[in-house]
């Protein structure tokens, strides 16, 4: 019975995660997550060795015209801007940690960037079905 229900839950939880990429790759928005990891031991509250850090913010498009050059812009900016955000909010958490803030951004802002090519993309691609 324990096994069926594990199977039963796994299965809900499955389709939960599928639903909700199906859902985030049609919303104008793009994640941008931020880690580092502490460069000497750190233990957070009950001993637990701390081994990364990571923190993600979701950047709105839904405002922009991404077919436009200002648009495209704006949002790449609100990404890069993001990115630093969150480095910087791990900071002042674990002060020594690697990467650097500047590292961190830029390996974040680099791999939400992606996600605002594949809206430019679509954005154009829609544009041009018009």
């Amino acid at each position: 019975m324990k096994t069926k229900r594990v199977g039963t839950m796994a299965a809900a939880v499955a389709s939960v995660l599928v639903g909700s990429i199906a859902v985030a790759q049609d919303a104008p928005e793009v994640t941008v997550q931020a880690t580092r990891a502490p460069t000497t031991e750190f233990h957070i509250s009950g001993g637990i060795p701390l081994v990364t850090m990571s923190l993600s913010y979701t950047v709105s498009a839904r405002d922009l015209d991404l077919t436009s050059r200002a648009g495209a812009a704006e949002l790449e900016k609100r990404v890069h801007d993001a990115a630093l955000a969150a480095c910087k909010e791990i900071a002042k958490q674990l002060a020594d940690a690697t990467p650097s803030v500047a590292d961190c951004a830029r390996d974040a802002a680099g791999k939400a960037m992606v996600r605002v090519r594949e809206l430019e993309a679509a954005a154009e691609k829609k544009k041009a079905a018009k």
